[in-house]
């Protein structure tokens, strides 16, 4: 096992620029936001005044996990898009902070496009609006894509579309029954992929927590993948620390050399911020 940091960059399509007191400054293509960050708890590189002038949107936090978006410029569009190679993503502001994309996933988006190719099967668990799927049907791979949230596949259809790609196989069922299920099919991928939020409400609107559920989902896994295959989980929660992931990594996947790392992203004013654990086999 490997404690090392990892280090994701952007790219010409994003840039983290800055993160500090409780926020970050991002740019994606040409439109800049404002979001809270919990891991920004440092001091941000450039005052907050010179992030206004550059932002054209900063969300506003309500209580919960919900808010609103403020334009700080005028005609500042609320759909956009950027792309990733020659991938196009369609992004949205939405009442959850997010805008439909994961950047710091990109390591992984690179790890799983050179271990997948025309005859690979790929699982995208949590699938969300489906980047990583997006990425491995881009290199041929048969594509399975698993999300509880109807308007979350929709907007994954988009991004397959808009990337002129087609025939991902899409699944509206809660991850963890699916994997459960493929389990007792007997069924095997060359890579599955999964990055669960710390909490979750399934397809039937039923609760549940990732610190309650990351065993089950690391046991199912292992026994999905290969002997040869690969698994990327990522955990944002900080209820699954790093200790906790690596002893299930051991427990469940010690003959597939598991290794766990933190990831991280550097801002552009020099700032580190850190994007919770990346656990790796294959």
């Amino acid at each position: 096992m490997s404690n090392d940091k990892l280090y994701v960059s952007g790219w010409e399509d994003y840039e983290l620029i800055d993160a500090g007191g409780g926020k970050k400054l991002e740019r994606w293509g040409s439109i800049i936001t404002i979001r809270p960050e919990v891991q920004a708890y440092f001091r941000s590189g450039k005052p907050f005044s010179e992030w206004k002038k550059l932002a054209h949107w900063e969300f506003l936090e309500k209580g919960g996990q919900t808010g609103t978006w403020k334009a700080l410029k005028q005609d500042a569009p609320r759909e956009w898009s950027v792309r990733y190679n020659q991938l196009i993503f369609n992004l949205k502001l939405t009442k959850f902070k997010h805008v439909g994309l994961f950047p710091e996933q990109r390591i992984n988006w690179d790890f799983i496009s050179e271990r997948l190719n025309s005859g690979s099967k790929f699982l995208n668990l949590f699938a969300y609006t489906g980047a990583a799927s997006v990425v491995a049907k881009n290199v041929g791979a048969e594509t399975f894509h698993v999300d509880s949230v109807k308007q979350l596949i929709s907007w994954a259809k988009e991004n397959m579309e808009s990337s002129e790609l087609s025939n991902i196989k899409w699944v509206h069922e809660d991850a963890l029954k699916f994997a459960r299920r493929e389990v007792k099919r007997e069924r095997n991928y060359t890579g599955i992929i999964m990055d669960p939020p710390a909490w979750g409400i399934g397809a039937k609107k039923e609760k549940w927590k990732l610190e309650d559920k990351i065993e089950e989902l690391l046991e199912n896994a292992s026994t999905l993948i290969d002997k040869r295959g690969f698994l990327v989980v990522n955990t944002y929660s900080p209820q699954v620390k790093f200790e906790f992931l690596q002893s299930l990594a051991n427990r469940h996947l010690r003959h597939h050399r598991p290794v766990v790392q933190e990831l991280w992203m550097k801002t552009s004013t020099g700032k580190e911020m850190f994007y919770g654990n990346v656990l790796r086999v294959g």
